[in-house]
This record gives C-alpha cells, structure tokens and sequence, in this order.
C-alpha cells in the first residue's frame, strides 16, 4: 500500500479569489505599518502631485510610503531589492495591494520626497510618547560611522585635484577644437542646413566633472582659510599674553598653519561630502551618524549625520533637537568619552544632568571605575573634568552611566547588524541625512509594533 500525502495541487484554480489579509500571521509588521502610515499626515507629498495634472496618474504617496517603511524595518532599502519584492513578497504584495511600482518609481519617489518622509519621524516618536514608552529618565548619545556610497580610492588631495583640473581643461579646450573643425568639416561636405553643430556628447562629462574638482579646490581653500585665521588668532593671543605679562608662554609651541592647502586635507570625488573617518573595522569613507536614545524602550528621540570625524561637538546639536521632537529634555544624560568637549558641555551643563567619561583610554578607565565612592560634600573650585569624574564614582553616578550600555549601544547594533544598514544608498550630505531619517523613523516603528504586540498579548 502507498504512503498517503495531504492534498498538493500547485496548478489548482480557485472560483473564489483568495483574501490577501489571510495569508500573513494576525500581527504581522505589514498590518501594523498599513494601519500607522493610513492614520499619517503625508499632506506634504500629496501636495506635490496635486500642483500638476499632466502625464499618467502616480502611485498613491501612501502606498509608496509604506512599501519604503517596511523595506527599510526589514533591511531591504535598495529600490531594486524593492521592486524584486513587489512580486515575491506576500507582505509587499499586501502592502501594494495590486500595483506594482518600479525600481525607477521607487528611487525617484524616495528622491523627490526625501524631505517629507524625513518629517514623518516626529510624528512616529510622537505615537511612541502617546504609548508611554519614553520615560524621559535617562537618554544615551552615540555616533556610529556609516560608509558612504564612495570608494575610499576616489580620494584626492590639494595638489592632486589641481593637477587634474589643468587636465581636464586642456581635454575640453581640444575637444571643443576637434568639434569646431570637424563641424566645419562637415559644413563643406554637406551644407550648412544639416544638423550636427552641436557640441560632441563626450564633452559633457569632462565639463562636469572640471565642475566638481574647481568646487572641490575652492573648499579645501576655504577650509585652509578657516585654520590660517584660527592659526594667527592663538598667535596674536599669545603675543598680547606674553607682552601684558612680560614672560613667556609655557607649553607646545604652535604648529604653523600654512597658507594653501596641505596634502592631509583630501576630497572624494564620488561623494565629496564624505569625510574619511576612522571606524572600528578601520577607515572608511563615510560620515559620522549620531542618535539619541531613551532609555525605557530603546526609542530614537533625535539624530543627525554630521562630517565631523569625532563627537565632540554633537552634544548641544542632539540636546536641541531632542527639545524639539518632545518638547522637553530628558532628566539626565549618559555619554562616552568620545563626546567630552569642555566648550561643548558648559552650553548645556544648566538643561540637563550630563554624565560622560572623561577618558578615552580604557585602562585608566577601569583605574577610575576601581576608585571608592567619594565621601562628603563636592569640594569647591575643580575642574570640570575633576568633578565629572567625582560625580561618575557616586552610585547614582555610576547607576546612570551604566545604562548607556543598554541603552544606545543595542540599538546601534540593530540598525547595523540585525537589519544591515551598513551603507548610505545616497550621495551628499542633505540626501544622507534624509536617508538616517527613515533608518531612524522605521527604528522606532519596529519598537513601537513590538511594544503593542507584547501589550495585546498580556
């Protein structure tokens, strides 16, 4: 007798059509987005499509907007990826409920509208505050340096760039010259009634690109400019110092900061916006992207991308937008080393209780960690960074400090191990930023679906 097997008919024909809400689980992440995006305000895309009524109807700037949240929740941002989806995909298939857009459609809507979907995160943080999952108690900062949509080879410095734009002028003098004469030539040969005196296609990218590296050049000049200024403001500074006092100054002498640009100060020419940044797995071409975070629930309430190369003056910038997005501050916040800037901490030491280590080395961190708690009354005129590190070896202190390791740290490696956000898809410092938006605003959205899920289910 032969073995029975449950009913299989791939090929069968169904007389009543399917419902494609039965075929994913109850609480399934494309129910949840469905349902939060419909309860959205997308006034600001909709608008753009309502100013023109020319050319074929667009996609529903709500169907476009939850494709791209669900996409980016599940680690899928890249529009090809996407558009793959659209047809192999149960929950995308849901989600577009029929249609079917391109990967062209995708990337242009994500293009056009970059700055719209990037408000959309208030409006997640602030479903996430209604829920009651910021406590405002402790928030941590962190940055964490993502590459750029640019190759690390495609750097190049002062001397180089001006190097390759004499290059690249003279390939456009000749090539403008080769065709003037063969317009002429063709002038003689057919008339001057026929077409063809239009510049030669491939003038066209040496011109654009001349564009890029004179923008390139004038940057680094500028940027030179910046440091020549500060240079001779600490030298004046010093020889007013040395003239009021009659002695002279102690400590290192000043590095002179010459005129024109030095060979360590390069620009990329893929993405010149990009900086070359240090990073644990080593240097990469990227930017520095920087977050806050809640302590209750691991929730985003601010970010930014930044080309500085350090933390160090990310602090006030993050605190301001944090009191932007929920109208307060947190009670306290935790910080590491990496954001201890005297300058910076003084401008928000009254708004906020800020805890940050004071060294970046780590064995003479664990030196300070292995200090008793100190006794009695925090004594008068020390230094900030004495006091600091006073205030971090108190058992409030050091309670407060220690979340900042379950707090930002784990959602770092969210974004970047578990949905694999390794890489900005972008160019330019306006479009990555945008793009951190939605990596930040699906963040939360996955929290946000987690915390209801577990609420619903007791």
């Amino acid at each position: 007798m032969t073995k029975k097997y449950r009913r299989y008919e791939p090929n069968q024909t169904y007389l009543i059509p399917p419902d494609i809400r039965d075929w994913l689980p109850k609480q399934h992440l494309a129910y949840f987005i469905n349902d939060s995006v419909d309860g959205m305000d997308l006034s600001d895309i909709y608008k753009y499509y309502e100013r023109s009524e020319r050319g074929q109807p667009p996609y529903d700037p709500t169907l476009m907007t939850k494709i791209l949240f669900y996409a980016y929740c599940i680690g899928k941002p890249a529009s090809r990826k996407i558009d793959d989806a659209m047809h192999e995909d149960v929950a995308f298939r849901y989600l577009g409920a029929g249609n079917f857009p391109d990967f062209r459609t995708i990337n242009e809507f994500r293009r056009i509208h970059l700055n719209a979907l990037s408000k959309l995160f208030v409006q997640v943080l602030r479903m996430c505050k209604n829920a009651g999952m910021i406590g405002f108690e402790v928030a941590a900062l962190d940055g964490m340096k993502i590459k750029a949509n640019a190759s690390l080879d495609q750097n190049r410095d002062y001397r180089s760039l001006c190097e390759e734009d004499e290059k690249l002028r003279k390939k456009i003098e000749e090539d403008l010259k080769k065709a003037i004469e063969l317009d002429d030539e063709e002038d003689r040969k057919y008339g001057k009634d026929k077409k063809g005196n239009e510049p030669a296609p491939w003038v066209k990218d040496p011109v654009e690109r001349r564009k890029r590296i004179r923008k390139m050049i004038e940057e680094l000049k500028k940027k030179q400019e910046e440091e020549r200024a500060k240079y001779d403001a600490r030298v004046e500074e010093r020889s007013k110092e040395e003239a009021e006092t009659g002695k002279k100054v102690r400590g290192r002498k000043l590095k002179v900061v010459p005129k024109e640009p030095e060979n360590d100060l390069k620009r990329n020419l893929t993405d010149p916006d990009s900086r070359i940044m240090k990073a644990r797995q080593g240097f990469v071409q990227g930017y520095n992207a920087q977050i806050a975070v809640d302590a209750k629930n691991q929730i985003i309430i601010a970010h930014d991308v930044t080309q500085d190369e350090n933390d160090q003056h990310q602090l006030e910038i993050l605190a301001k937008l944090i009191k932007e997005n929920l109208d307060r501050l947190p009670d306290a916040m935790a910080l590491d080393a990496g954001y201890w800037c005297e300058e910076e901490i003084r401008k928000v030491l009254d708004l906020i209780d800020l805890y940050i280590a004071t060294n970046k080395d780590w064995k003479q961190r664990k030196a300070l960690r292995e200090k008793p708690t100190p006794r009695g009354r925090m004594p008068k005129n020390i230094s900030l960074r004495d006091r600091m590190e006073r205030k971090l070896l108190t058992r409030h202190g050091r309670r407060i400090y220690k979340m900042r390791g379950k707090t930002v740290e784990p959602v770092n490696g969210q974004i970047k191990e578990a949905r694999g956000f390794r890489q900005f898809l972008l160019r330019g410092i306006d479009k990555v930023k945008g793009e951190f938006a939605l990596i930040a605003t699906t963040s939360n959205i996955l929290k946000l679906w987690r915390y209801r899920n577990k609420v619903a289910s007791g």
